[in-house]
């Protein structure tokens, strides 16, 4: 995976972000999800490196880029912070504007980053999810369910401790067989790192707080992200069952967008790394 893709460590000003980047053309970010790093996206950046400059970075909090400082109302762990470090990241590299598609807690960053640096980002994509408050307003018996780990999360101290038990059984899905050997390697390493977990957890807590108050604040300006958006998501995990079409959610709140579900689990781009670039090769083209 990643061929002919560089690995270094970018300072972005609060300190340094884990990022490859190879191919050639348009500049595309990636941003992983949870408990992910920048390695999910191996088998589809060497889809898309003929035809984009991919650029895969760890998200703050995650992987081997650096753990924020503590903060009041966790602002150091909150999505604009992390659009921040990825907008200074693109601009690193010498890209003042770029695509960005994120899958999970990645497509709040990368919707963050729509959101507040419209001269930055001119094409989203966001992939199994829907906008951080409208998941809180519609958080129900089925919600609970299925998504109860948002809560969990939100609690001091016991999330942590609860992972860093066992953390293969915690993350019972792993499939070496779908990720790669060294992206499977990558992932074992980094959440037997006591303060990798951590900075992961914190990202939840921040999206119920500070993240959920930027959402709201959004909405009652009425700001809507200006660029063309794509909206995907995995038929065959629970993205259907709580919100039927994903697009009906994320309509208010994007100028125009469009989008369709993709046969796979809820890790797309290890499950069905080709229906996954084609999606993107389509909408970025």
């Amino acid at each position: 995976m990643f061929e002919g893709f560089q690995l270094e460590m970018i300072d972005v000003g609060p300190g340094e972000l884990r990022v490859r980047h190879g191919g050639s053309g348009p500049p595309l970010l990636l941003l992983h999800g949870h408990p992910r790093t920048h390695m999910t996206w191996g088998q589809v950046a060497d889809l898309l490196s003929p035809f984009f400059t991919v650029v895969c970075p760890d998200l703050r909090g995650f992987g081997r880029s650096f753990q924020p400082a503590e903060s009041g109302g966790h602002a150091g762990s909150s999505k604009r912070a992390k659009a921040q470090d990825c907008v200074g990241l693109m601009r690193q590299l010498g890209y003042k504007r770029f695509a960005v598609a994120g899958h999970d807690r990645g497509s709040y960053v990368a919707f963050r980053m729509a959101m507040e640096h419209p001269d930055a980002v001119i094409k989203l994509a966001v992939i199994d999810s829907v906008p951080i408050l409208e998941a809180l307003e519609r958080a129900d018996e089925k919600f609970a369910r299925l998504w109860w780990h948002w809560f969990f999360f939100a609690t001091p101290d016991k999330p942590e401790r609860a992972i860093s038990a066992n953390p293969l059984a915690w993350y019972g899905e792993l499939r070496p067989d779908l990720m790669g050997a060294e992206a499977y390697q990558d992932l074992l390493d980094v959440i037997h790192d006591p303060a990798v977990v951590h900075g992961m957890v914190e990202d939840y807590r921040a999206g119920l707080t500070v993240d959920r108050q930027h959402d709201l604040e959004d909405r009652m300006a009425g700001r809507r992200v200006q660029c063309p958006a794509l909206c995907l998501w995995s038929t065959e995990d629970d993205m259907e069952e709580l919100y039927g079409n994903p697009i009906d959610i994320w309509r208010p709140w994007v100028s125009e967008i469009e989008g369709h579900g993709i046969a796979s689990g809820h890790h797309i781009a290890e499950e069905n790394p080709m229906a996954m670039a084609e999606a993107l090769k389509s909408f970025l083209r």
